[in-house]
């Protein structure tokens, strides 16, 4: 059987905020720590059958970088969604949902 191991290194600031991020894993092009400005990690906990998350990003990370970050996501999960178990109305209102994130985001961008 096949193994795979992801590894995230976070150095914390004397205030234990994230002040880097990298990240490597046994499967992922290139050897060595990549760096990143933000993480966002879902575990499902078997046994209270809830989400179990960590969420870290640097002071580095944007407002819009954020924003796109959690659209990108929650478009991800309308396609795993969709893929793991077939729930099409599921997926297509999560797509809809990011379809108007981007419109907000895009008027908040105009603005400015």
């Amino acid at each position: 059987m096949k193994k795979s191991d992801i590894h995230f290194q976070v150095e914390l600031d004397e205030n234990s905020l994230p002040k880097a991020i990298r990240w490597d894993a046994s499967d992922k092009e290139g050897e060595g720590l990549e760096s990143t400005k933000s993480i966002s990690l879902n575990v499902w906990d078997n046994l209270n059958h809830s989400t179990l998350r960590i969420d870290l990003w640097t002071e580095e990370m944007s407002v819009a970088e954020m924003k796109r970050f959690y659209i990108d996501i929650l478009g991800g999960m309308a396609q795993t969604i969709l893929n793991s178990t077939g729930d099409e109305y599921m997926s297509e209102e999560m797509k809809d949902l990011c379809d108007r994130l981007v419109r907000h985001v895009n008027e908040e961008n105009s603005k400015k």
